[in-house]
């Protein structure tokens, strides 16, 4: 059975408090395999998961399914979610009542101790282990990245997974990798904080470095070693210049770029590339050969 709410009063504000007690089961089951993971109400803490709001908790037991409106918070370990609404849907299983759903809309914020996604819509499947959100100015921050997204940011708690679609932009600290999807990588670092492994790009991947501008049709970026490899139709411009392939390797952390080509039919491979003379002002290829 699910608790029926209480309420308390908190510093002069009514807030409304619901403990699932008879969620335990169905949530602590996965977490009991898995180590806390940033961002992960499914998998991160243990026992049921506390709902709070400022404006009450609706419970359609019909429709099984818990409105909390207004400041309404999802609570479990060290993760959380806050929005204007939340609703948790439920289901019985073997004689209680699991959680597998969870839809935030409005003013839309994921937290941990380390990480932060927001947006203006999210829907946590519990089962799953997965988060999608959408909305405007959709963000995913930890303390060394930031990932941004124009249609939607999903995070996937089990493979540590985080997928930016629509104008997606990876920052890694003075590094910036574009594409039309992003998907990093994390590997689990101290106390599980999430580190990057590798972010891999699709469609008009590009990045920029401090003298260079490189675009590709997808793309990979080695976090660990700072090399980024783009593939097909490649481009390298270095101010009116520029160099075309179909591979190229560009180390970061040295700045320097190579390009290269596939064979083709005859066994060659070529690299092709406009390179435009730099002008002397004091003696212009206009004037070359005249003498003083």
């Amino acid at each position: 059975m699910i608790a029926m709410p209480h309420l308390a009063r908190k510093t002069g504000t009514l807030l409304t408090t619901l403990m699932l007690g008879a969620a335990v089961i169905g949530l602590s089951s996965m977490s009991q395999t898995a180590s806390a993971n940033p961002l992960g109400l499914a998998q991160n803490g243990s026992g049921g998961l506390e709902v709070e709001s400022d404006n009450g908790i609706e419970w359609r037991r019909n429709e099984q399914v818990l409105i909390a409106r207004g400041n309404a918070v999802a609570k479990r370990g060290t993760s959380r979610v806050d929005a204007d609404e939340l609703q948790a849907l439920y289901r019985d299983r073997d004689g209680n009542s699991e959680i597998y759903r969870i839809i935030a809309t409005g003013n839309v914020k994921l937290s941990s101790d380390t990480d932060v996604a927001v947006g203006d819509r999210a829907v946590y499947d519990i089962d799953e282990a997965v988060v999608v959100l959408t909305g405007e100015n959709l963000k995913y921050t930890t303390p060394s990245e930031t990932l941004t997204a124009r249609d939607s940011l999903e995070y996937w708690e089990t493979e540590r997974v985080a997928v930016a679609r629509g104008d997606a932009v990876a920052v890694s600290e003075d590094r910036t990798l574009r594409g039309d999807v992003l998907t990093a990588r994390f590997d689990a670092g101290q106390a599980g904080a999430n580190e990057l492994r590798r972010i891999d790009g699709q469609g008009n991947v590009n990045i920029r470095t401090a003298t260079e501008f490189v675009v590709g049709d997808q793309g990979v970026y080695d976090a660990k070693t700072g090399i980024a490899t783009l593939i097909g139709s490649v481009k390298i411009t270095r101010g009116e210049n520029q160099l075309n392939g179909d591979r190229a390797v560009v180390d970061l952390n040295t700045g320097v770029s190579r390009l290269m080509a596939d064979a083709n039919g005859d066994g060659k491979t070529r690299v092709r590339g406009l390179l435009v003379p730099q002008k002397d002002e004091n003696n212009s290829p206009a004037d070359a050969g005249t003498g003083n």
